[in-house]
């Protein structure tokens, strides 16, 4: 009865596993009006093709965004309006940073981070979610992790959720 109980564990595991292994963040949680460093963490390939892009869309509500670099792979991004103007110490940003592409090789067996950092609106209501979409492109195909949990829904009951922020409150002061 052990062996069978073992086996039927290790099974359930396996079936569960890709559902857990998707795009994630490495810190889910920030203050609104706070600078925010996003490490996106890709944890395989599609359908066991190496990623040869990974392209992350910059939420409304996040802004002055920059990307890091990644040795071996080339990094570009696209600049457009934001949906409302952000106070930047003093300065008024109308546009910035709204997608960032990364295009190198990772192959399946391995994972990597991808980072960027930018600051939060003041305006963020606490306990609300920014959703980070992130699609990986691959030679055949692509997994899209732009998925966002109706209200009420859990994220864990989407096939491929986007990666997602939970605002806290504002800090007081500057």
């Amino acid at each position: 009865m052990r062996y069978s109980l073992s086996a039927a564990v290790a099974a359930l595991l396996a079936c569960a596993a890709p559902s857990a292994a998707h795009v994630s963040l490495e810190v889910k949680e920030a203050k609104a009006g706070s600078a925010y460093k996003a490490v996106l963490r890709v944890p395989h390939g599609c359908d066991g093709e190496a990623t040869l892009r990974v392209r992350v869309r910059v939420p409304d509500g996040l802004y002055s965004v920059k990307p890091m670099p990644k040795a071996g792979w080339t990094l570009e991004t696209v600049t457009g309006p934001y949906a409302q103007p952000f106070d930047n110490h003093g300065t008024t940003v109308t546009e910035g940073v709204r997608e960032i592409v990364w295009t190198g090789e990772l192959q399946d067996a391995h994972y990597d981070e991808f980072v960027f950092r930018g600051s939060l609106a003041r305006g963020l209501a606490a306990g609300s979610f920014l959703a980070i979409p992130v699609v990986q492109e691959c030679a055949n195909g692509a997994e899209r992790w732009i998925q966002v949990p109706a209200e009420g829904q859990s994220a864990d009951d989407l096939e491929r959720p986007a990666p997602m922020l939970r605002i806290l409150p504002a800090s007081g002061g500057h």
